[in-house]
């Protein structure tokens, strides 16, 4: 589908480091200082340009992890380009470019999720359409974006979260995931190995898992590919309507 282009938006822009912190031994959280940055939506994503001394250049496209900074939150690949510089080796000041933000689809914005609203309806404000998030490894990226903006802005809407990692020390946000926040329901699937006395053993996503979010949810799904087609294919036989679930995959 053709799409107007917005004004400087895919400009390129240089882009400082301002904060880092580590989310897993191969995951780190980065959050830039970017000049005139107009601003996104929960889901979106950015290119992100290397150029080396030579010349050559390394362009990747990583989920902004934040509704409102310029967070990127990448996994080490082991004989990637860009993603080592971005994990282990760039410090406090160092710049990158960026062009941004990118795509309309995978998005959440807040109070717009109203299950049968059409403009003049009465009475106005009909029930809200409960949202799932169902994220794998690293695809959990725009889905936090999502739901920090959910809080950010007291949206009612209730959210429930199914992340999927192989063990516990894979957890990106952890102990921000683990704080209460009325409204969100949050479930970790381990793939290989569970905290001791964890009610469920581990292995894949199962269709059990799905069970416990209604069928009238708006789903957003987001991870490695494998995985996203496996979770479509889940929801959609279970009964979800295919046109209220949106995927984003990697890799």
């Amino acid at each position: 589908m053709a799409r107007a282009a917005v004004p400087g938006r895919l400009a390129w822009r240089v882009a400082r480091l301002a904060e880092a912190r580590r989310e897993t031994e191969t995951a780190r959280t980065l959050v830039f200082d970017v000049p005139d940055w107009p601003g996104q939506t929960a889901g979106q994503h950015v290119d992100l340009r290397l150029t080396a001394d030579d010349g050559y250049t390394a362009q990747r496209s990583y989920s902004l992890s934040a509704p409102d900074r310029v967070e990127l939150t990448v996994q080490r690949i082991a004989d990637g380009e860009v993603s080592p510089y971005l994990t282990d080796v760039i410090g406090l000041g160092d710049p990158v470019e960026l062009r941004g933000p990118v795509g309309g689809w995978f998005v959440w914005r807040p109070g717009t999720e109203r299950a049968g609203f059409v403009w003049g309806d009465d009475p106005p404000h009909p029930p809200v359409r409960p949202v799932l998030l169902v994220a794998g490894g690293s695809g959990i990226a725009p889905l936090m974006a999502m739901i920090r903006a959910r809080r950010r802005s007291g949206d009612g809407t209730p959210f429930t979260l199914l992340y999927s990692v192989r063990t516990p020390s894979d957890v990106y946000f952890a102990d921000e995931l683990r704080r209460p926040d009325d409204g969100l329901n949050v479930a970790l699937l381990y793939t290989r190995e569970a905290p001791d006395g964890w009610p469920r053993p581990p292995g894949r996503l199962a269709p059990a898992d799905l069970a416990r979010v209604g069928l009238d949810s708006d789903c957003f799904v987001c991870g490695p590919t494998g995985f996203v087609e496996a979770a479509a294919d889940l929801l959609v036989a279970r009964g979800h309507d295919p046109r209220r679930i949106k995927t984003e995959r990697f890799g």
